[in-house]
């Protein structure tokens, strides 16, 4: 999102977000570097079978700790031995991806003064379990690849929709992180 990025503002709200507080942020991010870092955490207990408690605390941002409370739960489906009473964590992977990409479509269109009627983000992929049952060391663990369609009812040409979704693939952090390989350090504590 570049913060020259501009349209004729004549409410600051649009798309619901408060552009001016948007261009405020990016300015503010421009001038102090510091201003940039965010640390995010998530922690998830097991509640037995297949079911998991997710919980959020708080977030930190320009040094600031940030409160914040919510909590979900995971699940898998009967025929994976869950109970089916939750989202599994390919759902809420998928989920994290779209809504990702759905505050980047409404943030860069209120930055450029586009109006969205509707906006729809459908993500799929195929996971072959032989690679998570370990029955094949030639099947991948996880999605090979994954389709997404992007359905946008907005007061824009479609020139202007398509820079939309062009700066949404360049500035998604979850896109980012879907598409590219992220070093992770795990480390664990038996108790």
């Amino acid at each position: 999102m570049n913060a020259t990025t501009s349209a004729p503002e004549k409410d600051s709200h649009v798309n619901g977000l408060d552009v001016h507080a948007i261009r405020g942020a990016i300015n503010a991010v421009a001038q102090d570097r510091s201003l940039a870092e965010t640390s995010w955490k998530v922690a998830s207990r097991w509640q037995g079978g297949a079911v998991a408690e997710h919980e959020v605390a708080g977030y930190e941002i320009g040094g600031s700790q940030v409160a914040r409370s919510f909590a979900w739960k995971s699940d898998e489906p009967a025929e994976l031995g869950g109970t089916n009473l939750h989202a599994n964590p390919q759902e809420l992977l998928l989920s994290g991806l779209n809504a990702c990409m759905i505050v980047g479509y409404a943030m860069t269109a209120a930055l450029m003064g586009i109006t969205i009627k509707s906006l729809e983000i459908e993500t799929s992929g195929e996971i072959d379990l032989r690679g998570m049952f370990e029955l094949s060391d030639k099947t991948p663990k996880g999605y090979g690849s994954l389709r997404q369609t992007i359905r946008v009812n907005a007061d824009a040409t479609a020139e202007q929709l398509a820079e939309v979704h062009a700066a949404v693939l360049r500035t998604s952090p979850n896109f980012f992180n879907i598409t590219q390989s992220i070093p992770v350090e795990s480390e664990l504590v038996v108790e």
